[in-house]
């Protein structure tokens, strides 16, 4: 646990340093295209990431994702060089600025809107069963909003019928785009959606990252052990706009006050020192 919190705790400090200089970038206006940051995320993104391989799992992360592109394993580099359309990125300046991916590396390229993803990354993994390859599991991320689109209904159906080896992480950060949770579902929690389909779930608070990083394990664990499909529900808060071009205005103030001391890095630092596996000299 402690090597994996080293790495998932780096990339987070990584995803949110980038960040941090593409909101920059976007304000002096040298950036074309949308940007969506990950503040808020980077706890449940690098936690998810960091107990996959590269090349033998599947991951398939949000847009925003920075931190857990991170713990997969790629370098920030890939994300600016497609951010800024550069002909050597993977995806060579096309399809925008965010929707890259490595399919070799069980990284594909995500498709908008996010439901798309689910019978996407089950196909991936069916194609494995049929070429005899075992002990692969994948990663998929689902907004709160997400979670009620009929693409997702219909590939979460296949993942459980299957029994396939996936772990969907629900992201609630409270808000589809501006939509908050009360507008989109009736159930008691997101947790009751993954019972109905089947799957094994979990839920987490995503701004502990201890909890979260111990709760990914778990599931990812479960998963890769024949268990079957999981639900993790993790919540946290998104603390910007869905996008740079959002004040995120609908946020009531006493949700961002709530939240005031929950930011997931912070909590991260402060962590990995109570642990004793950084010293504070370390996390500068």
């Amino acid at each position: 646990m402690k090597e994996a919190g080293i790495r998932a705790y780096r990339a987070m400090e990584m995803a949110r340093a980038f960040d941090t200089k593409l909101s920059a970038l976007y304000k002096a206006g040298k950036m074309y295209g949308g940007v969506f940051l990950g503040r808020g995320h980077e706890a449940i993104a690098a936690c998810e990431a960091v107990f996959l391989t590269k090349g033998v799992d599947v991951y398939n992360p949000f847009i925003r994702e920075q931190a857990g592109r991170c713990a997969w394993g790629y370098s920030v580099l890939e994300s600016a060089r497609s951010y800024l359309g550069s002909a050597e990125g993977c995806m060579r300046g096309r399809d925008g600025n965010i929707h890259w991916g490595v399919p070799a590396d069980g990284n594909p390229a995500p498709i908008s809107h996010l439901g798309a993803m689910v019978s996407v990354v089950a196909g991936m993994l069916i194609a494995k069963r049929m070429q005899g390859i075992q002990d692969s599991v994948a990663v998929l991320n689902l907004g709160d909003g997400t979670t009620s689109v009929g693409a997702t209904h219909e590939g979460c159906n296949m993942v459980a019928v299957e029994k396939l080896p996936v772990v969907i992480v629900v992201t609630n950060n409270q808000f589809a785009y501006s939509t908050p949770n009360e507008r989109e579902f009736a159930c008691a929690s997101l947790a009751d959606r993954g019972r109905g389909y089947g799957f094994t779930t979990h839920e987490c608070d995503g701004t502990n990252f201890l909890q979260t990083l111990a709760t990914m394990q778990k599931a990812v664990a479960a998963a890769r052990a024949g268990q079957g499909p999981q639900w993790v529900v993790a919540e946290t808060l998104r603390m910007c706009g869905h996008g740079e071009h959002d004040d995120a205005s609908y946020i009531p103030a006493e949700l961002k006050a709530a939240f005031a001391d929950r930011d997931p890095l912070a909590v991260a630092r402060r962590q990995v020192q109570e642990q004793g596996w950084l010293s504070a000299e370390d996390v500068a």
